[in-house]
């Protein structure tokens, strides 16, 4: 098991974090438990979280359905009053068991209920153990955009099991993945060049064993940048490469009846803002075309159905922009981000249909 420090908690990364989980329990002070699961991690991974126990530990359950759609205020409402039926203190703790929706939606139920209580972190997909159940954000999704909701609440501490990425099918295995490659993408050329070389591409078929190097090393890279950048006020907003068209993009999807995952639209996102990056932060064409290679052959996307003109009035909302300009975080090369760029909506337009194009090849 690797242990990383994110400064206020630790990570535990390997298959004795859930012993970890156990010993962190039976140490704690806290007056109860309650665990938010999803339907699906109720049944494949909640089992195994509770065999790992060498004590009782007694665990209220609320359950809510999975799904980006119901990261909203109404299942937010559901855990408030569940928890207040309960008689849940502040010296009650928060177990979050499940992937992005239920870790943002968990956190942030804790950091607003009675002021704050304890919570962590047990994530258990790609998209999750990699990147959202580290770094602090939580939130809610609220007007069909994304995350418009939400504080900053440090979980006391996170535990990623790698086996129950064997839970996943190759969607969401997709999904999570779009974040690793963020990560090689804006802090670390060698780690983008590990990625090519050795992740293949059938996801499905990787050991769970042999996610665990890979999450440990995108979870480095997003903590060493959280920790020098707590609340996103300059460094952290490298974490955005992506998020700025494909959350729009997500958006989007929401309100048609193919609904895509995060990860789905955040590689359509890179495409499009390693576009951007070419044409205002000198990214090389060539480094441009390994990016967007590498995308598509992974992922496979087809082209967007959505109208450039919907896409940016959704941009315009985005909660990173300043001053009315569409905030973006670039590259000027590959493992060098740039923050805080502004691009013109005809130079938006235009990556959209570079995505489109790339993607009719």
């Amino acid at each position: 098991m690797r242990t990383i420090c994110a400064d206020k908690y630790n990570i535990h990364i390997g298959h004795d974090s859930l012993a970890e989980l156990d010993t962190f329990l039976s140490k704690s002070y806290y007056s109860s438990f309650i665990i938010l699961v999803d339907e699906n991690t109720k049944k494949k991974c909640l089992p195994i979280v509770r065999k790992s126990f060498s004590t009782a530990h007694s665990l209220y359950i609320i359950q809510i359905k999975s799904g980006e759609k119901n990261k909203n205020i109404r299942n937010c409402e559901k855990i408030w009053r569940e928890l207040s039926g309960q008689n849940a203190d502040r010296e009650s703790l928060i177990i979050n068991l499940g992937g992005g929706v239920i870790t943002d939606i968990g956190g942030f139920a804790a950091s607003t209920y009675k002021r704050g209580i304890d919570f962590i972190n047990i994530p258990t997909t790609l998209l999750a153990q990699a990147d959202t159940s580290v770094g602090g954000k939580t939130g809610i999704d609220f007007m069909n955009f994304k995350n418009q909701i939400g504080t900053f609440a440090f979980p006391k501490a996170v535990f990623i099991h790698p086996l129950f990425l064997e839970t996943l099918d190759k969607k969401e295995l997709l999904s999570g993945f779009a974040e690793v490659i963020k990560h090689g993408l804006i802090a670390d050329k060698n780690y983008w060049e590990q990625i090519q070389a050795s992740v293949g591409r059938d996801l499905k078929s990787r050991p769970a064993e042999s996610w665990n190097k890979l999450i440990s090393e995108s979870v480095e890279i997003k903590i060493k940048i959280v920790v020098a950048d707590p609340y996103e006020n300059g460094l952290r907003k490298a974490l955005n490469f992506g998020h700025t068209i494909g959350h729009a993009i997500e958006s989007a999807s929401l309100k048609s009846k193919k609904k895509m995952l995060h990860g789905e639209a955040i590689a359509l996102g890179m495409i499009c803002e390693a576009y951007l990056s070419r044409k205002c932060c000198g990214l090389s064409s060539q480094e441009l075309d390994s990016i967007t290679e590498f995308i598509v052959s992974i992922f496979k996307p087809p082209p967007l159905k959505s109208q450039a003109k919907q896409l940016i009035g959704l941009m315009q909302q985005d909660k990173k922009n300043k001053d009315s300009e569409i905030n973006f975080t670039l590259l000027s090369a590959i493992g060098k981000a740039e923050i805080n760029n502004s691009c013109s909506e005809e130079l938006i337009e235009e990556s959209i249909h570079f995505l489109n194009a790339i993607c009719n090849q």
